[in-house]
């Protein structure tokens, strides 16, 4: 007898990652409902009754009805945020705080679901500090970090640990011109510091001096690596000047992934290392929701498969 249990992809409209696992799930005859929480309340409903029995009742879209307790797995990508510009700016702060902790509390709470990733723990993980020093702990060559709002202290760290690079601690969405734009990680000189870093908090790290990068994609036990040569120091300024090469994890590597997801209860992660001279690999960061699907025509690394399977086995007891 098949197993009819549905997936729900949580994501926004413009996603090609989703499109291609949706589209390798509808191939296996796996029952697939995609919603974004942004659609919520005009073109997405909920109807979730809580008792001794947990949750029951249904997630509505206009195409797809969902049981909640027929959901097998959930894939918690990219959605856009809850928005209600109809109202007054008091109630819609009242409708979005409600609709994330009613919408948003039910689609965390379901039970015999697997997460990639649970939407908890992905705001978990996204606090660098927290995955630097879960690196750390793991057994991960981690580079000095600073992370400041006092000018002098930035100072002294350039000075003791040059050269230093300069990174967001998140991704803010700028626009310039009507053109998302990503905060380009780059390079610090004491001269620049200057007493804005009172501002807010920044994160300062001493530059490792690296010939490639790698990127570790892990999707519950399948870890791929794939090395990237660039010669930028942010290679995600310019995805042509790449290129491509599937490389072997270093012993160790794969034990400390594992060991790094389990501390933040995660079944997939983006890591990003750079490799030094002596071949040594740095870690950089970790992306709960990264992107991955653009490295599988450039590699042929199985990877919608993998998150396909993923997805479909039955979640552990």
């Amino acid at each position: 007898m098949s197993d009819t249990r549905s997936v729900l992809v949580v994501t926004g409209k413009d996603d090609p990652t989703a499109d291609l696992v949706i589209g390798e799930l509808h191939g296996r005859g796996v029952p697939v409902v995609r919603l974004d929480s942004g659609d919520f309340p005009h073109a997405l409903a909920i109807a979730a009754t809580i008792g001794s029995d947990g949750i029951t009742g249904t997630v509505t879209t206009p195409s797809r009805v969902a049981d909640l307790r027929g959901v097998r797995s959930l894939y918690y990508r990219r959605p856009s945020g809850f928005a209600f510009p109809h109202l007054a700016e008091q109630d819609a702060r009242f409708a979005v705080t409600q609709a994330r902790y009613g919408l948003g509390g039910v689609l965390a709470s379901l039970q015999g679901c697997r997460y990639v990733n649970h939407p908890h723990r992905i705001g978990d993980a996204e606090f660098k500090p927290s995955g630097l020093a879960a690196a750390a702990s793991c057994g991960f060559r981690v580079p000095p970090t600073l992370i400041t709002s006092d000018p002098e202290a930035a100072r002294a760290f350039v000075k003791d640990h040059g050269p230093v690079i300069y990174k967001p601690l998140s991704a803010p969405l700028y626009r310039i011109g009507g053109v998302s734009c990503t905060v380009a990680v780059g390079e610090v000189a004491v001269e620049e510091i200057d007493d804005a870093v009172a501002g807010t908090a920044h994160l300062f790290q001493q530059r490792v001096e690296k010939v490639a990068d790698v990127r570790v994609t892990v999707i519950g036990e399948h870890v791929f690596c794939v090395r990237i040569d660039s010669g930028l120091l942010d290679w995600r300024t310019d995805y042509g000047k790449l290129t491509y090469t599937v490389v072997r994890p270093p012993p160790g590597a794969p034990r400390a992934l594992s060991a790094y997801l389990d501390h933040f209860r995660l079944n997939f992660g983006a890591f990003d290392f750079a490799v030094d001279r002596r071949g040594r690999w740095w870690f950089l960061e970790r992306n709960p929701s990264g992107q991955w699907a653009w490295l599988e025509p450039e590699t042929g690394l199985p990877l919608v498969a993998a998150m396909a399977d993923l997805l479909q086995r039955r979640a552990e007891a």
